[in-house]
């Protein structure tokens, strides 16, 4: 087998490799090796290392490798051979390798419950001490590249970057909203963390850096979550609550069911949406009431919680509080001391039991269900009895309600349409036209 005349490495590969191991291993005291910069070549036989050279042409005789003639017994002068393996390793300090973690659930301080993250970035490392690295990292391997490193360290690596990740968030009570202005200090907390684990195996961390933290949606919960966040930034861009993205919702798709269910179902669909869109008429009264947003309205209106009797009726020893409402029109906060909402001006409605907002035409509070409007009285008609049975009834009325006597409508009476005093020279009501 002939023997090898000069050995040395120029790296062809598209990826970094750290480590490469000569093929042949017929070497002789005549034998040049040359290590170009940024490389270090290590000697080794029979599981012994030999010895270390750095950049720069060097022969391999008994004067730079003295333990040759301990290990082959080789005397000075000739070309003697002998049996090793050289190892080239790649010093150079690459700042663009990718890194990632997913599967990482963290008690979230802005949100109070678990969030799945995950996170990536890049990192730089340089062999620091190469037969260390060959020994407890490459072992038998005849190249060892980038993907070798990530594939042989992730399980360690993942493990205390999730640790450092968590701890950081933790202690700091850094919440995922905030946490894109903490990834220089968190990226510096876990190079040091990092550090002691690559120094093991004979490497530095040179560079550390988290690009972006986000939510997991590799999983069903971690899309569900997602979902949910961005609609509440939506929400909260828009001015919103998640009662009225619930009604618009409903409010769409009974809309939807009028051109396609017809007859009398498709005219109650066009009811249902213009009551859920708050429309006049009809739907003014349902569509305030879905208007109003439920979440957070106080419980009492200008007085002390705990002194609002039974019936509605607050105590003569309560004390006013301020409180904030939400407006029956336009859906945002105002104290429950300003008449007029502050962003569109409509007039504060209370209600006399719980204090929320309500329209003008609403009959009962949107919230606790007390009436707002009073009946007629029962005696609005009292002065005006029927012909027949004597019973009290509304001026005007053209029938008695009790025994359905026709009432004669005489000049001076009142309207019966429309409750309008009628002068005696009048033939017609001067306010609906009623004729008399």
């Amino acid at each position: 087998m002939a023997l090898i005349d000069c050995a040395s490495w120029k790296p062809q590969s598209d990826g970094f490799v750290f480590a490469y191991r000569f093929p042949q291993t017929n070497l002789s005291t005549y034998t040049q090796l040359i290590v170009y910069e940024s490389q270090e070549a290590l000697l080794f036989s029979k599981g012994q290392l030999m010895g270390k050279f750095g950049p720069g042409k060097h022969t391999l005789d008994t004067e730079n490798i003295p333990l040759l003639r301990n290990l082959f017994g080789i005397p000075f002068g000739g070309k003697n051979p002998f049996t090793a393996e050289v190892w080239i390793v790649n010093k150079l300090y690459p700042a663009n390798l990718s890194w990632s973690i997913t599967s990482m659930a963290v008690h979230d301080a802005d949100y109070q419950t678990m969030l799945p993250l995950q996170a990536e970035g890049q990192y730089g490392i340089q062999v620091s001490n190469s037969e260390k690295f060959l020994i407890k990292m490459v072992g038998t391997k005849e190249v060892f590249t980038e993907s070798d490193m990530l594939s042989q360290a992730y399980g360690e690596f993942a493990s205390k970057s999730k640790s450092a990740i968590i701890q950081f968030m933790t202690g700091q009570r850094v919440g995922f909203k905030s946490i894109s202005a903490h990834l220089d200090a968190l990226s510096n907390y876990i190079r040091t963390n990092l550090q002691p684990f690559w120094e093991d195996y004979g490497l530095t961390m040179t560079r550390f850096y988290i690009n972006d933290i986000s939510i997991d949606t590799s999983t069903a919960e971690g899309r569900k979550i997602s979902e949910a966040l961005a609609s509440q930034a939506s929400m909260s861009i828009t001015g919103h609550s998640w009662q009225q993205e619930q009604m618009f919702g409903v409010a769409n798709n009974a809309v939807d069911q009028i051109g396609n269910v017809g007859g009398g179902n498709g005219l109650l669909a066009g009811i249902m949406a213009m009551n859920m869109m708050g429309g006049g008429g009809m739907g003014a009264g349902m569509g305030a009431g879905l208007m109003q947003p439920h979440n957070n309205q106080p419980t009492f209106s200008g007085m002390q919680q705990g002194t609002m009797p039974q019936g509605g009726m607050p105590q003569n020893n309560a004390q006013p509080v301020v409180k904030e409402v939400y407006c029956a029109n336009c859906s945002k906060k105002h104290l429950t001391t300003e008449r007029f909402c502050p962003h569109c001006g409509n007039e504060y409605n209370p209600c006399p039991r719980c204090g929320s907002d309500n329209m003008k035409s609403a009959r009962r509070c949107v919230s606790c269900g007390t009436p707002l409007q009073q009946a007629p009285q029962a005696n609005a008609g009292a002065g005006v009895t029927c012909a027949s049975c004597g019973a009290q009834i509304t001026p005007g009325a053209a029938f008695c309600p009790h025994c359905g006597s026709p009432q004669s409508i005489t000049k001076g009476n009142v309207c019966p349409r429309c409750g309008a005093t009628i002068p005696q020279t009048s033939k017609f009501c001067p306010k609906c036209g009623q004729k008399i």
